[in-house]
């Protein structure tokens, strides 16, 4: 596991993971940031843990439908206690996995900001997909958000739109019946398996040249018309976040047709 996650560093993976290169436009100076009104070049990227994150989960999920016996119905819901052995040592792999991520993107990022010779004025880098403990009503509880990211109040977000439509940095307005949480993207609107039967080549293309967007590598089952309207979803959730800057993307790398997730 050791020689994967090294040899893994510094990757993307594959599914919806990618790394993009676009115009990123704060529309008022940002005190928090230190970053003046204007456009500036950005490097935005979406990773996870890679084939080190995929096993720990797949171990450990074995391990508790060992000690959780459900029914077959229910048996993917099988748990761990977080006061057993097995829980802490779940939870500790899980906030390695964490880190892991932030590594890769860390390293991604850096490879490139030598390469290009480039000053590096911000830094924004969150988790989603990922459980942390936190106190609410005087307990502590574990949120897990699944699909979602963290928007405690003043907490810096990036919600990703398609690779043509734009993507947001966010501060989070800390909505306690959201649990302080946004979207973490658009969102598919269209299945993977769907995306590829309908989608054509030479509609992504189309897409990709109206918006002058250079692709480097991707499948059709991450084609712009397979996300939701970015734009709606940051409407529905502007008691959630605030934007700070606005992301519009012009150079895409991602994985192949129906690539797997990791």
């Amino acid at each position: 596991l050791k020689d994967k996650a090294w040899s893994q560093l510094g990757s993307s993976g594959g599914g919806n993971h990618f790394v993009e290169f676009g115009i990123l436009e704060f529309a008022k100076d940002d005190a928090v940031l230190n970053i003046p009104k204007g456009k500036y070049v950005a490097l935005l990227t979406h990773s996870g843990s890679r084939g080190f994150g995929a096993t720990v989960a797949g171990h450990y999920t074995k391990m508790a439908k060992d000690v959780c016996k459900l029914p077959d119905v229910a048996k993917n819901l099988a748990y761990l206690d977080m006061n057993s052995s097995l829980g802490q040592e779940y939870w500790i792999a899980m906030n390695l996995a964490g880190d892991y991520a932030s590594a890769c993107h860390e390293v991604i990022h850096k490879k490139m900001e030598k390469a290009l010779g480039a000053t590096v004025l911000a830094k924004v880098e969150n988790h989603h997909n990922f459980a942390w403990k936190e106190v609410w009503n005087g307990e502590e509880v574990i949120v897990h958000r699944k699909g979602a990211t963290p928007a405690g109040k003043g907490v810096m977000g990036i919600i990703p739109g398609s690779m043509t439509a734009p993507g947001f940095l966010v501060r989070g307005k800390g909505e306690e019946n959201a649990i302080n949480s946004a979207s973490h993207g658009a969102g598919r609107q269209m299945s993977r398996t769907k995306a590829i039967k309908t989608i054509t080549k030479n509609e992504m293309q189309t897409i990709l040249k109206d918006h002058g967007v250079t692709l480097i590598g991707a499948g059709l089952d991450e084609a712009p018309m397979a996300y939701k309207d970015i734009n709606m979803v940051m409407a529905s959730q502007e008691d959630l976040v605030d934007v700070v800057a606005k992301f519009t993307p012009k150079m895409v790398r991602m994985a192949d047709d129906g690539s797997r997730e990791d």
